[in-house]
């Protein structure tokens, strides 16, 4: 057996592991059924799922007709900033709200990508937080802080 495209190979290997895991840790909540779904029965067929599509890529990696690849080094400096800025966001949600926070997530992730532009990641961020804000705030109406406190907007 040839891996003859690396990349597929490996996040075929990934989507595996984590689709497993997913189905594994569903197996401790109630399942239920189709018509009366419990709260492991979601998690539990997506993570199935989700691990038949990464054998599905893993596949199409060993075939003899898969486009060669090679996997590059790994940059743990986008993993970083990715990770850095979800933190941030998990601490400044409070403080800061909803909007402030989102802005800055979008905005700091952004820095990640070898093409940013700041025109470009503003109006992203811009979009992402009007778009978060109608979705969970105003469709789900889940309790966020919108503004930080210290302007009594909310």
């Amino acid at each position: 057996m040839q891996v003859k495209n690396k990349q597929d190979f490996w996040s075929g290997v990934m989507f595996i592991l984590v689709g497993i895991g997913f189905a594994f840790k569903a197996t401790s909540y109630s399942m239920g059924t189709a018509a009366r779904m419990g709260p492991g029965y979601f998690p539990f067929w997506l993570g199935a799922i989700m691990a038949f599509l990464g054998l599905v890529i893993l596949l199409t990696a060993i075939r003899p007709k898969a486009i060669e690849t090679v996997v590059e080094k790994f940059d743990f400096r986008i993993l970083a900033i990715i990770v850095g800025a979800i933190v941030l966001f998990a601490f400044t949600l409070r403080p800061l709200g909803l909007i402030l926070s989102l802005f800055l997530l979008v905005m700091i992730s952004s820095q990640a990508s070898h093409e940013q532009i700041w025109k470009v990641s503003a109006a992203n961020a811009v979009f992402l937080t009007l778009l978060c804000w109608l979705s969970f705030v105003k469709g789900l109406g889940l309790v966020f802080p919108i503004w930080p406190a210290f302007l009594g907007f909310n």
